[in-house]
């Protein structure tokens, strides 16, 4: 049909056909955003033969409704994969991926940005990434955290040429295997720059506009999905300087994952986020939980009294029995006295 002839009706037949077109390799359906971008670029087309070839009168994407736009993904990295992906990566007979993993969550860098760094557009001294082409067609600079730069150091630093030997198609096999490896479900590469910008939000020291000059977002309606994320701030500032030692200790006091061992002669529990705890060990289960909440609550104080970090819960690596696990929490209620959260 010649452009002139295309009307509102022929542009919704297209996107209903379009929308109902299996993709040859995924074998599921067009995605929503897929059948939007096709029909964005068929708008440009119009506007431009309207406005500049003078070969058609309208344009006839504008007049029709547009595939609703998906939902944003939301998969957040917890503690416990992380530590898994980094230590399998660690090992790992490619030294490039450990490094390329770091540096994806630490500078909130798209996957080909990152495959595509050069030695000569990194200042390690100023811990500047220089990044002459981008997704959206801009260069950007983006600061390297310490352990960012570190994690390129480690590889061998060079005067120019490629930092990563990985081609798009190898990293997504390795990626797929390692998570095949170490049953971690419905994680992609991608979702490490979300986790990355989720991170940079919860800073709390970065607004939005410094967010976005740091992961090259162009439109800030993009980051406003991020923006939840903020509500544990904003929860502190309603309470101002009211309590705030009392909060602070409360925000830590939570409860932990134990593995309970029931032996012919005692019961044992012990705490899978701190390796350094000694199991307790009891002649019952109730004395054993009371003893390993006293141990717990003694652990916690004693690193906050000597600014040691504390590990965020279910981040241990051990392979424990879904069924041999219980919560131990440290300021048990009156109705619980075991110290087991349900």
């Amino acid at each position: 049909m010649k452009p002139r002839e295309i009307t509102s009706v022929e542009a919704a037949k297209y996107r209903d056909l379009r929308l109902q077109t299996v993709n040859a390799k995924t074998k599921r359906l067009l995605s929503n955003a897929t059948v939007r971008l096709e029909l964005a670029l068929l708008s440009s087309f119009f506007d431009i033969a309207k406005i500049e070839w003078g070969i058609c009168d309208d344009n006839p994407i504008s007049k029709i409704r547009k595939p609703k736009i998906p939902p944003g993904r939301d998969r957040r990295l917890t503690a416990r994969e992380e530590r898994q992906i980094l230590r399998y990566a660690y090992k790992h007979v490619n030294p490039e991926l450990y490094s390329i993993v770091v540096v994806a969550l630490e500078t909130a860098k798209r996957q080909g940005e990152i495959l595509n760094l050069h030695w000569e557009h990194l200042n390690l001294r100023t811990r500047i990434a220089h990044l002459p082409e981008t997704k959206n067609g801009t260069k950007r600079d983006v600061p390297l955290s310490v352990k960012a730069r570190d994690a390129l150091i480690r590889l061998g630093v060079k005067n120019k040429g490629k930092v990563f030997g990985y081609t798009a198609h190898g990293l997504k096999s390795t990626w797929r295997f390692m998570l095949k490896k170490l049953g971690i479900e419905d994680l992609h590469f991608h979702d490490l720059r979300h986790e990355s910008i989720s991170r940079l939000f919860e800073l709390g020291s970065l607004d939005m506009m410094e967010v976005a000059a740091i992961s090259g977002h162009k439109s800030l309606a993009m980051l406003k999905r991020y923006t939840h994320l903020k509500a544990q701030r904003l929860v502190r500032k309603l309470e101002g300087n009211r309590n705030r030692g009392k909060q602070y200790l409360f925000d830590h006091l939570i409860p932990y994952p134990a593995e309970l061992i029931e032996e012919k002669d005692h019961v044992a529990v012990r705490l899978l986020d701190f390796r350094n705890a000694v199991p307790i060990r009891a002649a019952d289960r109730e004395t054993a939980i009371a003893l390993a909440q006293d141990l717990l609550m003694r652990v916690i104080v004693t690193s906050l009294k000597d600014s040691r970090p504390l590990p965020p819960p279910d981040q241990y690596l051990d392979l424990v029995p879904e069924e041999a696990i219980v919560m131990i929490d440290p300021v048990p209620s009156t109705e619980n006295p075991e110290g087991i959260e349900a």
